[in-house]
């Protein structure tokens, strides 16, 4: 369920609602959340729940420590701006001029395009992915990852696509400029100046700190493993343990009135990035901007293997929320507009944003559309009921609908947003599709219903190949009745199966079920042989492999 779903809690609102809407979560035998709920500048809910350790027994409190991934990044942001302010960067200035290893590529990305994700570079955390699976990266692999590359997503300022590569740059740009080490810069500016005590930038889950949960990954026959992100460097791009009550000073310092930054800072700060083409997304730098059911928010999710976070804040009406997790069953971002809804009931002055019924549609159930400029595959499928778009072999996100078009927001899936006008659809899967993206519009093939043969297709691409990107050898194969492209990265040996859609456009997805990403590959012919194929991701784009033999 994403934003526009939520629905408001029927029998009780305002704090009374809040423990039936963590009711499910509120459990001794699986790990849990804990939730902090402010208004006004005053803490009105503020609860653990489940186990912070089902090894050792201990339950999840108000005060224990979680990583919030993701929802670090504005942190950086601020630490960026932060130097601007002390006359040390130019956040409009060329990444190049702090880490001049970097190569030229379309062009160079500002330190304020990596904030606001419109830099265009690839992420170094898909790159890892690619080669190496889940093996733990050492320190340094990221930024080497980044100096490798040979092509970019796309030209600054031409798209906008989440990318943690980014914040992995920027927080070696903090540390270059300010002669600190990126976690004592955090804790010297921003956490001890606003007494955010239990809140720390931690580079690796091999470390252990005082009263951190641990992670929890569930395991498809039941139990869990424990959540350890692959590398042992991660730096702006989500690495911040911390607890309820200092993100909800935090969020009450965001509101203001503030101590740790200049109005111009927190201005730029929660300005939407607008792109060359002149689309304005909500992303701002390292936070969300938009409109929730007839109110502003503002606010950022995380991730990690093992939980999640979402903290957000509607200004409006002081209304502050911090729910983080370490590997419950339930969704923070979920659960966040869930508890807006309780707050502000009648306040909130819009009905969530309708969602188009698969019914409507059932035609494109199934349909798939390619692009042979950009080689994207995007398609049609059902989300719980509600017309759902493919996007690069992943599974279906609902769309929402504004009536003459069908679209993902940036706020969806962190890419785009992605528009398909209704109108070419309304008689079924039309053969030529008109697909905008971060508003460019782009032509769309229609790919065969019917795939072919993966015993008519696969043998062509059989052979060893080579990725400067990815630093890795590569060997397509049939493993028993599966086409597998095998990487060998310098860590360890990523797998993924290949499934046709045409005999030179495959969709893959990886192998190690620890591993959900997706994909497109589109092969290149010299003769009747593949020459070369490009690997697509959400996040990563166009990754290069060439034929070295038999």
């Amino acid at each position: 369920m994403s934003e526009s779903q939520a629905t408001p809690v029927a029998a009780k609102t305002g704090v009374a609602a809040l423990d039936g809407l963590f009711a499910a979560v509120n459990r001794s035998d699986a790990p849990g959340l804990v939730v902090g709920v402010a208004q006004h500048g005053q803490t009105v809910y503020r609860r653990g729940f489940g186990l912070a350790s089902i090894e050792q027994g201990v339950a999840n409190t108000a005060w224990t420590r979680m990583r919030i991934g993701s929802t670090s990044k504005h942190f950086a942001c601020v630490a960026v701006l932060l130097l601007a302010e002390d006359g040390l960067v130019d956040v409009d200035a060329s990444v190049r001029r702090y880490i001049p290893e970097l190569p030229v590529l379309k062009g160079e990305p500002t330190l304020r395009q990596l904030m606001s994700h419109t830099g265009g570079y690839r992420c170094f955390l898909d790159i890892g992915f690619l080669s190496d699976g889940m093996a733990i990266r050492p320190k340094g692999a990221g930024l080497a990852a980044q100096v490798r590359q040979t092509d970019v997503n796309f030209a600054p300022g031409e798209s906008m696509m989440y990318n943690n590569g980014g914040y992995h740059l920027l927080a070696h740009v903090i540390a270059r400029v300010s002669g600190k080490p990126f976690e004592q810069f955090l804790q010297d500016r921003i956490f001890t100046p606003l007494a955010m005590r239990d809140t720390a930038s931690v580079p690796s889950d091999f470390e252990i700190h005082r009263g951190v949960a641990t992670l929890h990954v569930p395991l498809p026959a039941g139990g869990y493993r424990r959540g350890i992100f692959p590398t042992e460097e991660i730096l702006a791009e989500g690495a911040m343990i911390s607890t309820i009550d200092d993100m909800l000073r935090w969020l009450a310092h965001l509101r203001g009135p503030r101590t740790v930054g200049s109005e111009s800072t927190w201005a730029q700060m929660t300005t939407p990035a607008r792109l060359n083409n002149g689309t304005v997304n909500p992303y701002a730098l390292g936070l969300m901007r938009h409109d929730y059911r007839g109110v502003e928010v503002i606010h950022h999710a995380g991730s990690v293997i093992g939980g999640a976070c979402q903290m957000l804040t509607v200004p409006s009406h002081a209304l502050d929320i911090i729910i983080i997790s370490n590997g419950a069953s339930a969704h923070p971002t979920e659960l966040a507009n869930q508890v807006v809804d309780a707050m502000l009931g009648d306040a909130l002055t819009a009905a969530p944003i309708a969602r188009p019924a698969t019914e409507r549609f059932k035609s494109l159930l199934g349909a798939r559309y390619h692009s042979a400029e950009s080689g994207l595959v995007i398609g049609f499928g059902d989300a719980d009921g509600k017309l759902g778009l493919n996007v690069l072999n992943n599974h279906p996100i609902p769309l929402r609908d504004d009536g003459d078009a069908l679209r993902i927001g940036f706020q969806d899936i962190a890419a785009g947003p992605l528009v398909v006008p209704v109108a070419q659809l309304e008689d079924g899967p039309p053969d030529v599709l008109t697909f905008i993206e971060s508003g460019t519009s782009s032509r769309y093939v229609r790919l065969p219903q019917a795939a072919p043969a993966l015993a008519e297709v696969g043998p062509a691409l059989v052979g060893r190949y080579r990725s400067t990107d990815l630093d890795s050898d590569a060997e397509i194969r049939f493993d028993g009745e599966l086409l597998n492209l095998h990487v060998f990265g310098a860590f360890a040996t990523s797998v993924m199966t290949l499934e046709p859609f045409t005999a030179d456009v495959f969709g893959w997805s990886c192998a190690d079920p620890n591993l959900p990403i997706r994909g497109v590959f589109n092969a290149e012919r010299e003769g009747d042989r593949v020459a070369r194929f490009f690997l697509d991701t959400v996040r990563s784009r166009h990754i290069r492999f060439d034929r070295v033999g038999d």
